[in-house]
């Protein structure tokens, strides 16, 4: 990873941060309310570049069970540290959240937590229960989209998030799977193309999305490929963005992407049968 020649970043890469009062306002605002209910956002984890278009706006993506990840992926910013106790007042406190923020739609992800026997599933299925509550409380209609780790494969613990009728189940290829040694060790791509196919047998209703990040060493063709895996598993949802390496500690950036390759992306997606597709170079899964 060293030897990579760490390449400087092009225009289209500038982040234009809110600045104005209200923005900054809004931002200080979400940021009291989570503190006060103990809650973590990936905008923040994962040093997301978006966070403060999305602070500004009055939005935040919130991520569950701790700040501490199970896993060794080399793109992520969260934290390695052993994991902590679940809280249980977090389903509540994120259904307050979400009601305070007046969010018509909420995303929530999470840490991987194989330390749980069911990977932390059942605190999914509360959260989005304690959603749905609240929102028939307020008499919002709030769709939520959940962001979910692989679960080990374990189909008892994604039947059990599936049983709570999220709007969206969304789970990241992240990479081409040639890459995978090297950025999502503990990861298998048939895998994770086993939790999206599985979660729309489990529930045809539920809309299936998935995100993959560009710039980490793939080949074009291994990305149409991925394209390809992902509508044979009928995957609804596609994401595409530029990887941005956190810390020279991570893996490096190999390649930035054109936004000009990022729209043919789009188009040979569409063409293959997704519903939606987002590829841009500043584009998250969350996003």
């Amino acid at each position: 990873m060293n030897s990579e020649i760490r390449q400087r970043k092009p225009e289209w890469l500038r982040i234009r941060h809110s600045s104005g009062s209200r923005a900054i306002a809004e931002t200080n605002t979400i940021e009291m309310m989570l503190k006060e209910l103990r809650l973590n956002t990936v905008c923040d984890e994962a040093a997301c570049p978006n966070r403060s278009e999305c602070f500004g706006n009055g939005t935040a993506t919130f991520m569950i069970m701790g700040r501490n990840c199970t896993r060794n992926c080399t793109f992520c910013n969260v934290e390695k540290n052993p994991p902590v106790p679940l809280d249980a007042e977090e389903p509540q406190h994120v259904a307050e959240a979400v009601s305070r923020m007046t969010l018509r739609h909420a995303v929530i992800t999470s840490v991987t937590r194989d330390d749980l026997p069911d990977g932390g599933a059942g605190h999914f299925k509360a959260v989005i229960k304690a959603i749905r509550q609240r929102s028939t409380s307020d008499g919002t209609n709030v769709r939520i989209e959940v962001l979910i780790p692989d679960f080990r494969g374990d189909p008892a613990a994604l039947s059990e998030v599936v049983s709570a009728s999220p709007d969206i189940i969304a789970h990241n290829v992240e990479t081409v799977p040639s890459l995978y040694g090297r950025v999502r060790p503990m990861a298998l791509y048939q895998r994770s193309l086993q939790v999206l196919q599985n979660s729309k047998a489990l529930d045809p209703l539920i809309f299936t999305k998935s995100g993959l990040m560009l710039g980490l060493g793939e080949a074009e063709g291994e990305v149409l490929q991925v394209l390809e895996d992902l509508v044979a598993v009928k995957c609804d949802f596609l994401t595409i963005g530029q990887y941005l390496s956190p810390s020279a500690k991570h893996h490096p950036v190999i390649e930035y992407i054109h936004p000009d390759q990022f729209a043919w992306y789009r188009e040979k997606a569409l063409s293959m049968g997704f519903s939606h597709v987002e590829p841009a170079p500043l584009v998250r899964s969350s996003y």
